[in-house]
């Protein structure tokens, strides 16, 4: 277990899109260009998952994407990787192959195309820790893909497998409180991960997170805001998230097609991607009146960066 790994998962750790060349394969250059603008930026670590486009990418460029992160990460912060699947076999496989290519921890939601229970869903998740030495993050991404997890879940997981092995990602409405009941059942022990895009990291932050997983493309921001909350400085604070959550409220609309679109679209604007490719078909585009209001609230942000 690598030295990253026993240190307890914290801090600002942006979820990367991936580019794809026009055959659609991994840029790699453009992939190892984004992961090092993240590390100089001052990102803790780097994360694989849903804005990753993984649930698109097949069993083949989903390996070899979490390959090449692993590699291009390696001693200069965590890299956290999302191996769920819609079969425990699959998951564990998954998970063991972040494991072997050094991953500092895993990150995971239920199958998405069944309705697990309570106990089932339990199952899942404690088959894929006791799989690997490393840390889960245990994702609930209901707000736009699979299903809720239940509070009882998360409290027996913890229990098992303790709060250095076990993290979490609540992201079921409403965020807050549902947060605040996770905090609170737990005794303050669930070390807890916002991922709203930023859209609610203010308030999260105020209820005891431990770290944020935004997506790349507003990373300067975030860390700024980060910081900034970190400070008690209010009047920084709610400079730099208004625009923050306006961006991000227009990437809602669209739903995880929403934060692919214009993530890679500011993310070409920076001049880290040369396109904005995605695994196709996909269920909501970018329209030029969308992207005059991004181009707006990203200069915004920008001039107070």
């Amino acid at each position: 277990m690598n030295t990253l790994t026993r240190n307890l998962l914290h801090g600002v750790l942006p979820v990367l899109q991936t580019p794809f060349t026009d055959q659609g394969e991994i840029d790699r250059t453009v992939l190892v260009r984004e992961i090092d603008w993240a590390f100089e930026t001052g990102a803790d670590g780097v994360v694989v998952a849903m804005v990753s486009e993984i649930l698109r990418l097949g069993y083949r460029r989903r390996r070899e994407l979490v390959e090449l992160v692993c590699q291009a990460a390696q001693g200069r912060g965590f890299c956290v990787v999302s191996v769920g699947a819609e079969s425990i076999a699959e998951a564990v496989e998954f998970a063991r192959h972040a494991e072997e290519h050094r991953a500092s921890a895993v990150m995971a939601i239920p199958p998405v195309a069944t309705g697990l229970g309570d106990a089932a869903t339990r199952e899942y998740f404690a088959a894929i820790a006791g799989s690997i030495s490393l840390p889960l993050v245990v994702q609930d991404a209901s707000s736009y893909v699979g299903a809720a997890i239940d509070l009882s879940v998360y409290l027996n997981l913890l229990d098992e497998f303790g709060a250095d092995r076990i993290y979490f990602k609540p992201e079921a409405s409403p965020l807050g409180p549902n947060l605040s009941r996770l905090r609170d059942a737990s005794q303050g022990k669930a070390r807890i991960f916002e991922g709203s895009g930023g859209i609610n990291l203010v308030d999260c932050y105020r209820r005891g997170i431990v770290g944020t997983m935004p997506g790349t493309d507003l990373l300067d921001g975030i860390l700024a805001l980060w910081k900034a909350l970190q400070a008690g400085d209010d009047e920084r604070t709610y400079q730099l998230s208004l625009p923050i959550c306006a961006l991000v409220a227009l990437q809602l609309q669209g739903g995880l097609d929403g934060f692919l679109a214009i993530e890679k679209y500011l993310l070409q604007k920076r001049g880290l991607f040369i396109n904005t490719n995605q695994v196709q078909p996909v269920a909501w585009k970018l329209d030029g009146e969308t992207q005059a209001e991004v181009d707006r609230l990203f200069a915004r942000l920008q001039a107070v960066t």
